[in-house]
């Protein structure tokens, strides 16, 4: 037809190629932002909008952000931890900064951080599985202590002694008889980052400051009750919904779950 015609085949072929709309488009990339907790940058939002079927170059994905004002919760600056008394214990470093882990739950990391309540400060604990970087419990209140860790491991979902190595840093909320008798209870080892070096406990350390950015710093908390329940929500849909570049832009529970299917 095209030699009828006398016209060049790529002539037909761009005529016959459907168009996205524009508008459409851009209606994706807002949903998507917004149902992400205005988090998402140009990376994902292109993972996402593939999964909807849309082919749309980063710059492309940019400038429909820019066009729309959406600005990324990381533009925000952070504030810095606060130093506090350090655990001496002789423990060693068995992670040894192996973050990447191909067993489920051998290696669970913690860490805490601090949010204002009513102009008070209260504090979070959430416990991560370095296979799959899920939230595999958490816990928040008032003081700074073993009950508040206790607390994250009462939300564990199945046994905890699956858990092979409890990681964290040298703070002194970790070094305590209370916090000695649920991991001997439970026959969990005990691993302690090296004295003064944050990159030993690196995924904790950047998994709060993912919390402080998409989570803490959008909200005003009221009471230790709405806190909760916001912090719940939160990891909900950090486990369930929310990719990670680190799991090839999966969720946690969708990594863990592949992982799982492989091994049957």
């Amino acid at each position: 037809m095209c030699d009828v015609l006398q016209i060049a085949r790529s002539t037909f072929y761009y005529e016959a190629k459907e168009q996205v709309n524009e508008n459409e488009v851009t209606a994706a990339v807002v949903e998507i932002f917004h149902k992400n907790r205005k988090a998402y940058g140009t990376r994902k939002i292109k993972v996402k909008l593939n999964e909807r079927g849309f082919v749309v170059s980063r710059r492309r994905i940019g400038r429909m952000m820019k066009e729309q004002g959406l600005v990324s919760t990381y533009t925000t600056a952070q504030y810095k931890p606060h130093k506090t008394a350090c655990n001496e214990a002789t423990t060693v470093n068995v992670l040894d900064r192996e973050f990447e882990q191909s067993v489920i739950k051998r290696f669970v990391v913690s860490d805490l951080t601090y949010v204002k309540v009513q102009n008070r400060w209260h504090y979070i604990c959430v416990l991560m599985d370095l296979f799959n970087r899920e939230i595999i419990g958490h816990s928040a209140g008032p003081n700074k202590d073993a009950a508040l860790i206790s607390r994250a491991f009462a939300t564990v979902k199945g046994d905890l002694r699956q858990i092979q190595w409890f990681h964290t840093d040298r703070g002194s909320e970790f070094k305590n008889q209370k916090m000695d008798e649920l991991l001997q209870t439970f026959n969990i080892g005990r691993s302690l980052s090296m004295k003064g070096c944050p990159y030993d406990n690196a995924v904790a350390e950047a998994t709060y400051k993912i919390m402080k950015t998409e989570f803490v710093n959008q909200m005003n908390f009221q009471s230790l009750r709405q806190l909760e329940v916001e912090l719940y929500d939160y990891v909900n849909w950090f486990n369930k919904h929310r990719i990670h570049g680190t799991l090839g832009y999966m969720t946690p529970v969708q990594y863990r779950y592949e992982a799982l299917k492989n091994v049957v």
